[in-house]
Protein backbone atom coordinates (compact mmCIF):
# COMPACT_ATOMS: atom_id res chain seq x y z
CA UNK A 1 0.00 0.00 0.00
CA UNK A 2 1.32 2.95 -1.07
CA UNK A 3 0.15 6.80 -1.42
CA UNK A 4 2.25 9.06 -3.38
CA UNK A 5 1.83 12.61 -3.38
CA UNK A 6 3.21 14.67 -6.26
CA UNK A 7 3.75 18.30 -6.47
CA UNK A 8 2.85 19.94 -10.20
CA UNK A 9 2.93 23.63 -11.63
CA UNK A 10 -0.65 24.28 -11.14
CA UNK A 11 -2.10 21.41 -8.66
CA UNK A 12 -1.12 18.24 -6.49
CA UNK A 13 -1.55 14.84 -7.51
CA UNK A 14 -2.52 12.40 -4.74
CA UNK A 15 -2.36 8.73 -5.92
CA UNK A 16 -3.74 5.93 -3.89
CA UNK A 17 -3.17 1.99 -4.17
CA UNK A 18 -4.48 1.05 -1.08
CA UNK A 19 -7.02 -1.47 -2.76
CA UNK A 20 -4.60 -2.27 -5.80
CA UNK A 21 -6.48 -0.42 -8.52
CA UNK A 22 -4.61 3.20 -8.20
CA UNK A 23 -6.90 5.53 -8.19
CA UNK A 24 -5.36 9.87 -8.68
CA UNK A 25 -7.08 12.80 -7.02
CA UNK A 26 -6.14 16.54 -8.01
CA UNK A 27 -5.74 18.31 -5.03
CA UNK A 28 -5.06 22.34 -4.21
CA UNK A 29 -6.36 23.11 -7.95
CA UNK A 30 -4.55 26.55 -9.37
CA UNK A 31 -2.04 26.83 -6.30
CA UNK A 32 1.45 26.99 -7.10
CA UNK A 33 2.77 23.89 -5.07
CA UNK A 34 6.71 23.94 -4.71
CA UNK A 35 7.63 20.86 -2.44
CA UNK A 36 5.34 18.42 -0.27
CA UNK A 37 6.10 15.90 2.69
CA UNK A 38 4.16 14.07 4.47
CA UNK A 39 3.85 12.14 7.88
CA UNK A 40 0.51 11.95 9.38
CA UNK A 41 -0.31 15.33 8.17
CA UNK A 42 0.12 16.97 4.73
CA UNK A 43 2.88 19.77 4.41
CA UNK A 44 2.88 21.51 0.87
CA UNK A 45 4.69 24.08 0.08
CA UNK A 46 3.33 26.88 -2.18
CA UNK A 47 5.26 30.15 -4.64
CA UNK A 48 2.14 32.23 -3.66
CA UNK A 49 0.06 30.87 -0.68
CA UNK A 50 2.55 30.15 1.78
CA UNK A 51 2.62 26.80 3.53
CA UNK A 52 -0.26 24.48 3.92
CA UNK A 53 -1.43 21.78 6.22
CA UNK A 54 -3.75 18.76 5.67
CA UNK A 55 -5.10 17.18 8.68
CA UNK A 56 -7.63 15.24 6.79
CA UNK A 57 -5.71 13.50 3.87
CA UNK A 58 -5.98 16.55 1.64
CA UNK A 59 -9.57 17.55 1.82
CA UNK A 60 -9.28 20.49 3.73
CA UNK A 61 -6.21 22.88 4.16
CA UNK A 62 -5.14 25.80 6.46
CA UNK A 63 -2.14 28.23 5.68
CA UNK A 64 0.40 27.90 8.85
CA UNK A 65 1.02 31.19 10.37
CA UNK A 66 4.80 32.27 11.65
CA UNK A 67 6.76 32.11 8.43
CA UNK A 68 7.00 35.86 6.67
CA UNK A 69 7.42 34.64 3.21
CA UNK A 70 4.84 33.57 0.86
CA UNK A 71 7.35 31.28 -1.22
CA UNK A 72 7.82 28.03 0.94
CA UNK A 73 10.42 26.28 -1.73
CA UNK A 74 11.93 23.12 0.41
CA UNK A 75 10.72 20.74 3.57
CA UNK A 76 12.23 18.56 5.44
CA UNK A 77 11.43 16.40 8.78
CA UNK A 78 14.35 16.17 11.02
CA UNK A 79 16.06 12.61 11.20
CA UNK A 80 14.86 12.05 14.80
CA UNK A 81 11.99 12.97 15.20
CA UNK A 82 9.16 13.45 12.11
CA UNK A 83 7.32 16.18 14.50
CA UNK A 84 10.48 18.92 13.33
CA UNK A 85 9.96 20.13 10.55
CA UNK A 86 11.91 22.30 8.44
CA UNK A 87 10.67 24.76 5.88
CA UNK A 88 12.90 26.80 3.08
CA UNK A 89 12.16 30.23 1.86
CA UNK A 90 11.74 32.58 -1.46
CA UNK A 91 13.77 34.88 -0.02
CA UNK A 92 15.98 32.64 1.45
CA UNK A 93 15.43 31.51 4.62
CA UNK A 94 15.08 28.54 6.74
CA UNK A 95 12.49 28.06 9.55
CA UNK A 96 11.58 25.55 11.99
CA UNK A 97 8.70 24.06 14.06
CA UNK A 98 9.55 21.39 16.51
CA UNK A 99 5.57 20.85 17.17
CA UNK A 100 4.47 19.11 13.95
CA UNK A 101 3.79 22.84 12.05
CA UNK A 102 1.87 25.31 15.02
CA UNK A 103 4.47 27.36 15.61
CA UNK A 104 7.52 28.47 13.93
CA UNK A 105 11.23 30.02 14.42
CA UNK A 106 13.51 31.59 11.58
CA UNK A 107 16.99 30.21 11.88
CA UNK A 108 18.68 33.73 11.78
CA UNK A 109 21.97 34.18 9.89
CA UNK A 110 21.20 32.47 6.71
CA UNK A 111 22.11 35.34 4.24
CA UNK A 112 24.94 36.95 6.83
CA UNK A 113 27.47 34.52 5.35
CA UNK A 114 29.61 35.59 2.73
CA UNK A 115 28.67 33.95 0.05
CA UNK A 116 25.05 35.67 -0.05
CA UNK A 117 26.69 38.69 -1.66
CA UNK A 118 26.65 36.13 -5.36
CA UNK A 119 23.32 34.06 -4.40
CA UNK A 120 21.31 35.08 -7.50
CA UNK A 121 18.22 32.68 -9.19
CA UNK A 122 18.82 33.35 -12.70
CA UNK A 123 14.85 33.53 -13.74
CA UNK A 124 14.36 36.08 -10.95
CA UNK A 125 17.78 37.35 -10.28
CA UNK A 126 17.10 39.68 -7.56
CA UNK A 127 16.30 37.11 -5.43
CA UNK A 128 17.66 33.52 -4.83
CA UNK A 129 15.92 30.57 -2.52
CA UNK A 130 16.41 27.24 -0.66
CA UNK A 131 16.27 24.80 -3.04
CA UNK A 132 16.65 21.82 -0.38
CA UNK A 133 16.91 20.89 2.95
CA UNK A 134 18.20 17.85 4.32
CA UNK A 135 19.21 16.83 7.59
CA UNK A 136 21.96 14.41 7.92
CA UNK A 137 20.97 11.06 9.34
CA UNK A 138 22.42 10.21 13.06
CA UNK A 139 23.24 13.44 13.53
CA UNK A 140 20.51 15.34 14.47
CA UNK A 141 22.27 18.56 14.66
CA UNK A 142 23.32 19.02 11.01
CA UNK A 143 21.48 20.73 8.60
CA UNK A 144 22.69 20.49 4.63
CA UNK A 145 20.94 23.21 2.47
CA UNK A 146 21.21 23.88 -1.07
CA UNK A 147 20.85 27.41 -1.98
CA UNK A 148 19.45 28.30 -5.45
CA UNK A 149 21.59 29.33 -6.99
CA UNK A 150 25.27 30.24 -5.01
CA UNK A 151 25.96 27.89 -2.19
CA UNK A 152 25.57 24.62 -0.46
CA UNK A 153 26.05 25.32 2.86
CA UNK A 154 26.07 24.00 6.88
CA UNK A 155 23.65 24.28 9.71
CA UNK A 156 25.31 23.30 12.80
CA UNK A 157 21.71 23.66 15.36
CA UNK A 158 21.64 23.72 19.02
CA UNK A 159 19.07 25.04 21.87
CA UNK A 160 19.69 28.29 21.05
CA UNK A 161 19.63 28.09 17.33
CA UNK A 162 21.90 27.73 14.64
CA UNK A 163 25.40 28.31 13.30
CA UNK A 164 25.77 28.60 9.60
CA UNK A 165 29.49 26.95 7.63
CA UNK A 166 29.49 28.89 4.41
CA UNK A 167 30.42 26.48 1.38
CA UNK A 168 33.44 24.88 0.71
CA UNK A 169 35.76 24.29 -1.87
CA UNK A 170 34.69 21.66 -4.28
CA UNK A 171 31.03 22.02 -3.12
CA UNK A 172 28.55 22.74 -5.97
CA UNK A 173 27.10 26.15 -6.53
CA UNK A 174 23.59 25.39 -7.97
CA UNK A 175 22.17 22.58 -5.86
CA UNK A 176 19.02 20.81 -6.74
CA UNK A 177 18.77 17.75 -4.59
CA UNK A 178 20.85 16.52 -1.35
CA UNK A 179 19.75 12.71 -0.25
CA UNK A 180 21.68 10.85 2.45
CA UNK A 181 21.78 7.48 3.96
CA UNK A 182 21.39 6.32 7.61
CA UNK A 183 23.90 3.12 6.94
CA UNK A 184 26.71 6.04 5.82
CA UNK A 185 27.16 8.32 8.01
CA UNK A 186 28.98 11.50 6.87
CA UNK A 187 27.86 10.48 3.03
CA UNK A 188 25.84 12.86 1.21
CA UNK A 189 24.95 12.99 -2.41
CA UNK A 190 23.97 16.19 -4.51
CA UNK A 191 22.43 16.87 -7.80
CA UNK A 192 23.00 20.14 -8.93
CA UNK A 193 23.60 22.57 -11.87
CA UNK A 194 26.80 22.37 -12.25
CA UNK A 195 26.75 18.70 -11.69
CA UNK A 196 26.71 15.68 -9.53
CA UNK A 197 29.15 15.71 -6.28
CA UNK A 198 29.09 13.12 -3.53
CA UNK A 199 30.80 13.61 0.16
CA UNK A 200 31.86 11.09 2.76
CA UNK A 201 32.80 13.19 5.43
CA UNK A 202 29.51 15.55 6.01
CA UNK A 203 30.93 17.97 3.43
CA UNK A 204 34.00 19.19 4.05
CA UNK A 205 35.53 17.81 1.17
CA UNK A 206 34.09 16.59 -1.81
CA UNK A 207 34.25 14.50 -5.14
CA UNK A 208 32.61 14.27 -8.52
CA UNK A 209 32.64 11.00 -10.00
CA UNK A 210 30.93 11.90 -13.78
CA UNK A 211 32.61 8.85 -15.81
CA UNK A 212 30.36 8.65 -18.42
CA UNK A 213 27.62 11.48 -17.35
CA UNK A 214 26.94 12.93 -20.64
CA UNK A 215 24.31 15.18 -19.11
CA UNK A 216 25.64 17.28 -16.29
CA UNK A 217 22.74 19.45 -15.47
CA UNK A 218 21.36 17.18 -12.84
CA UNK A 219 18.01 17.71 -10.97
CA UNK A 220 17.31 14.79 -8.71
CA UNK A 221 18.90 12.11 -7.14
CA UNK A 222 17.98 9.62 -5.13
CA UNK A 223 19.93 6.22 -3.26
CA UNK A 224 18.79 2.84 -2.88
CA UNK A 225 17.58 2.17 0.56
CA UNK A 226 19.14 -1.11 1.11
CA UNK A 227 22.69 -0.90 -1.67
CA UNK A 228 23.43 2.84 -0.98
CA UNK A 229 26.24 2.34 -3.83
CA UNK A 230 23.42 2.02 -6.34
CA UNK A 231 22.82 6.05 -7.08
CA UNK A 232 20.12 7.55 -9.48
CA UNK A 233 19.88 10.97 -11.06
CA UNK A 234 17.44 12.54 -13.79
CA UNK A 235 19.73 15.25 -15.86
CA UNK A 236 19.94 17.38 -18.58
CA UNK A 237 21.80 19.33 -21.24
CA UNK A 238 20.99 22.42 -19.15
CA UNK A 239 18.27 24.11 -17.49
CA UNK A 240 16.26 24.82 -20.69
CA UNK A 241 15.79 20.76 -21.82
CA UNK A 242 15.67 19.83 -18.12
CA UNK A 243 12.34 22.48 -17.70
CA UNK A 244 10.64 23.73 -20.94
CA UNK A 245 8.74 21.61 -22.90
CA UNK A 246 9.44 19.79 -25.10
CA UNK A 247 12.56 18.94 -23.24
CA UNK A 248 14.80 16.13 -23.64
CA UNK A 249 16.06 15.10 -19.58
CA UNK A 250 17.44 11.55 -18.88
CA UNK A 251 18.08 9.14 -16.15
CA UNK A 252 20.92 7.65 -15.15
CA UNK A 253 22.43 4.85 -12.79
CA UNK A 254 25.76 4.78 -11.15
CA UNK A 255 26.34 1.05 -9.02
CA UNK A 256 30.07 1.57 -9.02
CA UNK A 257 32.22 4.31 -10.41
CA UNK A 258 30.88 4.52 -13.80
CA UNK A 259 27.43 6.13 -15.22
CA UNK A 260 24.71 4.58 -17.12
CA UNK A 261 22.26 6.02 -19.26
CA UNK A 262 18.77 3.87 -17.94
CA UNK A 263 17.08 4.22 -21.78
CA UNK A 264 13.89 2.00 -22.89
CA UNK A 265 13.21 1.05 -19.12
CA UNK A 266 9.65 2.24 -19.52
CA UNK A 267 10.22 6.11 -18.02
CA UNK A 268 9.84 8.18 -20.53
CA UNK A 269 13.10 9.92 -21.27
CA UNK A 270 15.14 12.00 -24.25
CA UNK A 271 13.11 14.30 -27.05
CA UNK A 272 9.89 15.77 -24.96
CA UNK A 273 10.55 14.17 -21.51
CA UNK A 274 11.25 16.70 -18.52
CA UNK A 275 13.31 15.94 -16.11
CA UNK A 276 11.85 13.51 -13.39
CA UNK A 277 11.67 14.14 -9.68
CA UNK A 278 12.88 10.43 -8.35
CA UNK A 279 12.13 9.21 -4.70
CA UNK A 280 13.65 5.82 -2.99
CA UNK A 281 11.19 3.49 -1.25
CA UNK A 282 11.89 1.24 1.39
CA UNK A 283 13.08 -2.15 -0.20
CA UNK A 284 15.90 -3.18 -1.89
CA UNK A 285 15.76 -1.74 -5.32
CA UNK A 286 12.56 0.15 -4.69
CA UNK A 287 12.30 3.59 -6.29
CA UNK A 288 9.69 6.52 -7.81
CA UNK A 289 10.35 8.95 -10.53
CA UNK A 290 7.36 11.43 -11.62
CA UNK A 291 7.70 13.72 -14.93
CA UNK A 292 5.49 15.35 -17.20
CA UNK A 293 4.49 11.84 -18.86
CA UNK A 294 3.71 9.94 -15.58
CA UNK A 295 4.43 8.14 -12.44
CA UNK A 296 6.60 5.28 -12.13
CA UNK A 297 8.37 2.66 -10.16
CA UNK A 298 11.10 0.09 -10.04
CA UNK A 299 11.71 -2.52 -7.79
CA UNK A 300 14.95 -3.68 -9.64
CA UNK A 301 17.61 -1.00 -8.98
CA UNK A 302 16.08 0.91 -12.49
CA UNK A 303 16.46 -2.26 -14.79
CA UNK A 304 12.83 -2.10 -15.45
CA UNK A 305 10.05 0.07 -14.31
CA UNK A 306 6.07 0.04 -14.18
CA UNK A 307 4.02 2.60 -14.72
CA UNK A 308 1.34 3.47 -11.90
CA UNK A 309 -1.75 2.94 -13.73
CA UNK A 310 -3.77 5.92 -13.59
CA UNK A 311 -5.36 8.25 -16.10
CA UNK A 312 -2.34 10.86 -16.63
CA UNK A 313 -3.88 14.67 -16.36
CA UNK A 314 -3.56 16.40 -19.78
CA UNK A 315 -2.51 19.10 -17.88
CA UNK A 316 0.45 17.67 -16.72
CA UNK A 317 2.19 16.96 -20.05
CA UNK A 318 3.84 20.14 -20.60
CA UNK A 319 4.32 20.77 -16.46
CA UNK A 320 7.56 19.68 -14.24
CA UNK A 321 7.09 18.01 -11.34
CA UNK A 322 7.85 19.87 -8.53
CA UNK A 323 8.02 17.20 -5.47
CA UNK A 324 7.69 14.03 -5.23
CA UNK A 325 6.73 12.09 -1.15
CA UNK A 326 5.83 8.68 -1.51
CA UNK A 327 4.03 7.26 1.98
CA UNK A 328 4.10 3.50 2.48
Amino acid sequence: MNTVYAAYEDALLVVDDATGDPSATIRLDGYRPECVAAAGDIFVGTFESGLLRSTDSGNQWERLEGIDEDAVMSLAFASDDPGTIYAGTEPSAVYRSRDGGDRWERLEGLTDLPSSENWSFPPRPHTHHVRWIEPAPNDPSLLYVGIEAGALVRGHLDEDGVTWEDRVEGSRVDTHTITTHKDRPGHAWVAAGDGYAETIDFGDTWCHPQTDLEHSYCWSVAVDNAEPRRVIISAASGAGNAHRSPGEAYLYRKQGERWERLDDVAVPTGKGALRSVLRRGTDAGDFWAANNHGLYRTESGGDSWDEVGIDWPERFTDQTCRGLWVVD
